[in-house]
């Protein structure tokens, strides 16, 4: 976890963009002072037009960008559009009493009352769009923001707010399109180019970033929020010392940079320098001690670094911060879980689901943690408590299944994920884990069509196509297996385990022994650690007949997997074709104590070195 640029992090107090100092790291002054007189002011400019004798017109253009009447226009005409304006003017103060008291509904509906009177108002048609994006009403607020621009394409301020509105609705592509725009006739706003880049970085399109970065130090060399940013974007690189160099810059024209502090520690603990890590996160908490995500890595470190006092101190640090039942106490529930103090954990989450039942993320860990505990009723009981509509919602499920599936409660489990997957949150994993319930009571047939029900949802998830293809492996049909990872390989070229099936396949059936070569190898610089990929490329040796080849990846195969039944059958039948009799009995008895699928097949291998052992004799 880094800090996150950008979208809702950098809406200031008034629910606006600001770059230059997002609002999680900001201490805003009060605006009570300010609210109070522009209330008073308000009140009295209400009484004024409403206490306005009917004889006394306003006058024209008291809005910018009002329309004004020409000489040339009848008397009638006249008077009606003084009329639509002094009404528009009227709805207008409204609204803007309304906002004052915090009625944001009804100023909306005195903006648009407003506007109704003079559609053509820049200025009216500009306030409504700042009116809705303050309370978040995005799509609404974008046709407004859409008008200002069309009824001025040349102001930079109603341009930036159509951005900032594209940008907070999570169109990226739109926003940057209007940002660029801005910047093309005004290349010295540093708010546009700041608002541009964190999209960039949000994106991953971290070059481009950089490049905007790069421009604003330029333009201000001493702009903290640049720097920051370039080490943010660096550590997005994994350009590790670029990265340092600039949250250190950053931090030495404000030591007190909270999102700074707390990516560099992120840093140091990606790069293994944890002490530094920790030096850096307890400056952070002199200035932030109310920053629970730097407290919980700090405690993780002192417990990594065997400071166990250290971290103990500061699991008190954050009791004195909240008292029991608060939702900040979460984090020390939590803690106490990953750390193995389960009855402190159930102590914590109990105290705050009792007093706020919503909780679903506490409930869910206050489940897991009975669950570890070995109560499995009372997990259960919260893992159902925990809402349809809540994150946690499916892995809860998903949790529940694999609970009632160990318990042999095979029937229920399937039927917890089948009821799950007919609400709206649909995830890869369910189908997966579904097939896997049916896979388990070898009803094949049932599986595989739970995988291409999820791959209708997301026909290039690699995951459902990998494991349709691994199903059609087990009932035997190899031509859709092997049509299935190519299809995987089509997406992902790299995905190593595609490219194993394959080339497994092809040495298992002897065939394509070539190929099998290629794209095993290939599987083996991406993952060489893997025994089953080592093995297959011990087999293919097997298959062509090179049998030192074979004996010396298949015995290191199994010395990375040395578990694994088939890997220990395979090298067995290495040692037997070398004629190591003793070396092959025992591979092969081994692979029959791991439960290996095909029992009846191994015995008869045993018999066989048996009696080439006898003829020996």
């Amino acid at each position: 976890m880094i800090y996150e640029p950008f979208h809702s992090s950098y809406l200031n107090e008034n629910n606006d963009l600001d770059p230059m100092q997002p609002v999680n790291f900001a201490r805003h002054l009060p605006t009570e002072y300010l609210r109070r007189a522009y209330l008073l002011a308000s009140n009295f400019v209400v009484l004024f037009v409403l206490l306005l004798p009917a004889c006394s017109p306003i006058a024209p253009g008291l809005f910018p960008d009002s329309p004004t009447p020409t000489p040339t226009e009848a008397p009638a005409s006249v008077h009606e559009e003084k009329d639509d304006v002094r009404e528009s003017y009227r709805n207008f103060i409204l609204a803007s009493l309304a906002m004052s008291r915090g009625r944001y509904e009804v100023a909306e509906g005195y903006l648009s009352s407003a506007i109704e009177k003079d559609p053509e108002s820049l200025y009216l048609n500009k306030k409504m769009a700042l009116l809705l994006k303050s309370t978040r009403q995005y799509h609404k607020a974008l046709g407004y923001a859409l008008k200002c621009v069309s009824l001025d394409p040349e102001h930079v301020g109603t341009r930036s707010l159509l951005a900032d509105i594209y940008a907070l609705s999570g169109d990226d592509g739109l926003a940057l399109e209007q940002y660029k725009r801005i910047l093309n006739r005004n290349p010295d706003n540093p708010r546009v180019r700041l608002l541009m880049t964190s999209i960039l970085i949000r994106k991953g399109q971290f070059t481009e970033a950089l490049a905007q970065v790069e421009e604003l130090i330029e333009q201000n060399p001493e702009l903290i929020i640049a720097h920051y940013y370039r080490g943010k974007i660096n550590l997005g690189l994994e350009r590790y010392q670029e990265a340092e160099e600039a949250f250190i810059k950053a931090l030495s024209l404000d030591k007190h940079l909270e999102p700074a502090l707390f990516d560099l520690g992120t840093l140091y603990q990606m790069i293994g320098r944890d002490k530094d890590a920790v030096e850096t996160y307890e400056k952070l908490l002199e200035s932030y001690p109310d920053n629970t995500p730097a407290r919980e890595r700090i405690i993780d470190l002192y417990f990594k670094l065997g400071l166990k006092e250290k971290a103990e101190g500061q699991m008190e640090e954050i009791r004195q911060y909240s008292k029991p039942g608060d939702a900040g106490r979460q984090a020390l529930g939590l803690l106490y879980l990953k750390h193995g103090k389960l009855d402190e954990s159930i102590e914590e989450l109990s105290l705050i689901v009792s007093a706020w039942p919503d909780d679903d993320k506490s409930r869910y860990y206050l489940a897991a943690a009975y669950e570890e505990n070995g109560d499995i009723e009372k997990a259960l009981e919260h893992f159902r408590l925990v809402r349809p509509e809540s994150e946690y919602f499916i892995n809860t499920q998903m949790r529940v299944a694999f609970i009632l599936d160990t318990r042999e409660r095979h029937d229920e489990a399937i039927a917890v994920l089948e009821n799950a997957l007919t609400l709206p949150k649909k995830k890869p994993e369910l189908y997966l884990m579904l097939a896997s319930l049916h896979e388990t009571k070898e009803k094949y047939d049932d599986a595989i069509e739970v995988i291409k029900n999820g791959l209708k949802l997301d026909q290039e998830n690699i995951d459902l196509i990998f494991r349709l293809g691994v199903l059609f492996d087990e009932i035997g049909d190899k031509e859709s297996c092997i049509d299935q990872m190519k299809k995987v390989l089509e997406i992902n070229p790299d995905h190593a385990d595609s490219l194993n099936y394959i080339g497994y396949t092809y040495a298992e059936q002897g065939v394509n022994l070539d190929e099998a070569m290629r794209l095993i190898q290939k599987a083996i610089k991406l993952k060489p650690d893997s025994g089953y990929i080592v093995d297959s490329l011990g087999w293919v040796y097997f298959q062509r007949g090179l049998y030192d080849e074979a004996v010396r990846h298949l015995e290191k195969s199994a010395e990375l997997t040395p578990d694994d039944p088939t890997i220990n059958e395979h090298l067995g039948d290495a040692y037997l074709k070398k004629k190591e009799y003793e070396k092959s009995i025992k591979r092969y008895k081994k692979a029959l104590s791991l439960k290996h699928p095909n029992e009846k097949k191994l015995k008869e291998k045993i018999s066989e070195v048996k009696r080439l052992l006898e003829q020996m004799d």
